[in-house]
């Protein structure tokens, strides 16, 4: 169950950083709720995985998880240019959480 809730969490992650980007410096009011609603379901769960899981091991599965996902919303979206180098890296960042699963 703490593995479920640590990738709920990393998904969480990814939301907020979408919603702060959103909420330009906070002046704008649905992405600045949606940004405190989802960082703290995400440190909570994030939280309640690091009571289970090593701490080292939660929190670089948790990073990974919303590092990949923020940079593909913002490749999806169009901030950000997508590229053969950033896929591989992307590849290779997965390729470690999911790494760093099996060795758990």
């Amino acid at each position: 169950m703490a593995w479920i809730i640590l990738i709920a969490s990393g998904l969480l992650e990814a939301v907020w950083a979408a919603a702060l980007a959103a909420s330009r410096g906070f002046r704008r009011l649905w992405p600045s709720i949606l940004f405190v609603v989802a960082f703290g379901a995400s440190m909570a769960g994030l939280a309640y995985a690091m009571s289970v899981i090593p701490t080292g091991t939660a929190y670089a599965v948790w990073v990974g998880i919303g590092a990949c996902l923020t940079v593909i919303w913002s490749m999806a979206s169009g901030r950000e240019r997508a590229s053969a180098a950033r896929v591989l890296l992307l590849v290779l960042l997965v390729a470690s959480v999911i790494g760093l699963k099996v060795v758990s």
